[in-house]
């Protein structure tokens, strides 16, 4: 497969409930929810997506028993991210290229203006892999004739609730596990890039966005890194939460947020 350029667009966190997580995100980083999407109510769920620069959270939620965010939760015992989804230019060929590492599809979304599918969280190990396209024109944020910022799955007008006082963008994600080094190869070969050296991290076309890998327990999706303009002032704010804060970065949703100094 010839590789599409690959964006680690969304990084999805499952949740018992959204409240009071979004007020704290909100609080914390001065995030605006962008979007609800009703069509989740089918499954059980609701979520919220809270633009980070031009890439995104998104909180879920099961509002029914026996969901499959739900089951995640329990079975991970609130602790670990839900969903790494990354925007590319072909689903389909990333969805062949994982079936040929025997990775089943967990799920698949084909609606107008939008193709993704779900790799399966227990062959990716961790978490969901999504890999997802974005027709430009699908929503109204400016994207009309730019395939880089097109995004579907943040509604028709995300664009107006970008906030970058704070929070200023998305840096990657860390893996957890008992064998890091291992976990960070697999997810390389799932993604399609060159599997980093010992201690190194994995990168793919954004040059500011990283995957790294740290020893933990259980294999997990365990922090989401954003870079912020003042690291102080973030962490004061999640401890004036009553959030658990650690050096540069703090416990919510599941996760380790870990913040990143702005350098201009």
């Amino acid at each position: 497969m010839t590789a599409s350029p690959l964006h680690l667009r969304q990084v999805c966190l499952a949740v018992p409930r959204l409240a009071p997580v979004v007020d704290d995100l909100c609080a914390i980083f001065d995030l605006s929810v962008a979007h609800r999407d009703p069509h989740l109510v089918a499954y059980g769920l609701e979520n919220v997506l809270l633009p980070v620069g031009e890439d995104f959270i998104e909180l879920v939620a099961p509002i029914q028993p026996d969901t499959a965010a739900g089951r995640f939760i329990a079975r991970s015992q609130g602790h670990g991210g839900y969903m790494a989804i990354f925007q590319c230019g072909d689903p389909l060929a990333r969805q062949a290229a994982a079936q040929a590492l025997a990775v089943r599809t967990a799920h698949e979304i084909d609606v107008p203006g939008y193709r993704s599918v779900q790799l399966h969280p227990r062959d990716c190990r961790a978490a969901f892999i999504e890999f997802g396209h974005s027709q430009p024109g699908a929503s109204d944020a400016g994207d009309a004739n730019d395939p880089a910022r097109a995004w579907w799955p943040a509604g028709q007008d995300w664009a107006a609730h970008v906030r970058t006082g704070t929070a200023r963008r998305l840096r990657g994600i860390v893996l957890e596990g008992p064998q890091p080094q291992a976990l960070l190869a697999h997810w390389a070969r799932l993604l399609g890039v060159p599997e980093p050296a010992a201690t190194a991290a994995l990168r793919f076309n954004v040059s500011t966005m990283a995957i790294t890998a740290a020893e933990g327990p259980t294999e997990v999706l365990g922090a989401v890194q954003i870079e912020v303009a003042d690291v102080a002032a973030t962490l004061a704010r999640a401890a004036g939460r009553g959030l658990w804060v650690q050096g540069q970065r703090f416990h919510l949703a599941g996760v380790h947020f870990e913040l990143i100094a702005h350098t201009a």
